[in-house]
């Protein structure tokens, strides 16, 4: 298991960029695939984007492709994601989620470490 704190979240205009980070304690971080989902009231957590343990592929969400960058540093512990170009219906909370696996995943279920969350509100 993992602990991950996300952080970088906050109040932007549309269009503007914001950068997240997703710090995991532990010393086997390299082992695990990450993603980042969000979240708004009544909906589901909905895939946005992730990477494999090694860095090597990322996969994202139609909708944010070519606008966000997920990358890692596995010496630092941290994922990051970086979000350009954000619209106000990318309101909501940002969670970084992690699996013990060279795979990574879109489908939430499939992740059994999550960090807190992080708020990101775009305004228009």
């Amino acid at each position: 298991q993992v602990q991950l704190v996300e952080s970088g979240g906050g109040l932007v205009q549309a269009g503007g960029s914001l950068r997240l980070s997703c710090r995991a304690s532990g010393r086997t971080f390299s082992t695990y695939s990450t993603g980042w989902f969000r979240q708004t009231p009544g909906a589901e957590r909905e895939f946005v984007a992730a990477i494999t343990r090694g860095g090597d592929y990322t996969y994202y969400a139609d909708s944010v492709k070519g606008r966000f960058i997920i990358s890692r540093d596995n010496a630092k512990n941290t994922v990051y994601l970086q979000m350009n170009s954000l619209k106000p219906e990318e309101t909501a909370v940002y969670y970084c989620a992690a699996r013990n696996s060279p795979y990574s995943s879109r489908r939430y279920s499939e992740y059994d470490n999550w960090g807190q969350g992080t708020q990101v509100t775009v305004s228009s």
